[in-house]
């Protein structure tokens, strides 16, 4: 009869910035990226933002795999339905250990931005750790189901919550859109705005670029 053990040890990983923290920034974004992504690639939709007012920081999910049989394309996840709880602890860590270490001012603007799959541990790290955000951008993910209003009442009131989403979006039913815009209404009240683009399942650069000016 096997059992399974828990070992813990200290542990190394990547993260991804744009542009330079300076005191003409205007704008600081913790962008988690989607199933598949790597963070290095994944911060170039930020690029179009203006270099000068943005400070772009891009965790790695720690999990990569091979996306081909040619062994060639890398991918990462954050997370499987595999011991969930402890993985998100760990990985929560890791964010708290990149923020720590940028964040050494106070910050004009933290927007906090999940897209796909990273949209769960945007959120989870903003409820958990009581991150004081001005944006929280849900972008075409879900909301994890352990999440309750009383986990973002600290929010200041002028914070904003955005759920972003392409109407083509080819991994998001009428149900499933349904869903997550009853449980974010249900979450964050009255802070809550929808926003609906014509397109499918990529990173909305032109909206992103509208929220930071």
């Amino acid at each position: 009869m096997s059992n399974e053990e828990e070992a813990s040890y200290s542990t190394t990983n990547t993260y991804s910035t744009l542009n330079t923290f300076t005191e003409k920034t205007k704008n600081v974004w913790m962008v988690f990226h989607g199933m598949g992504y790597l963070s290095k690639y994944f911060i170039n939709y930020f690029s179009e933002l203006n270099a000068e007012e943005n400070y772009i920081i891009a965790p790695q999910a720690p999990s990569k795999y091979y996306q081909d049989r040619a062994f060639k394309h890398v991918g990462a996840s954050w997370l499987t339905r595999e011991n969930t709880v402890m993985e998100t602890n760990n990985i929560l860590n890791y964010v708290d250990a990149v923020f720590e270490k940028e964040i050494l001012e106070t910050i004009p603007n933290l927007f906090v931005l999940g897209y796909s799959q990273g949209v769960s541990i945007a959120t989870r790290w903003v409820a958990s750790r009581k991150i004081q955000c001005d944006k929280l951008i849900l972008h075409s993910g879900g909301i994890p189901n352990e999440l309750r209003p009383t986990d973002f009442e600290f929010l200041k009131p002028t914070a904003q919550v955005i759920y972003l989403y392409g109407n083509k979006d080819q991994y998001i039913t009428e149900a499933r859109k349904t869903k997550e815009e009853l449980k974010g209404s249900n979450l964050f009240q009255d802070r809550l705005k929808i926003e609906v683009f014509d397109g499918i399942h990529e990173v909305n650069w032109e909206f992103l670029l509208k929220i930071s000016k």
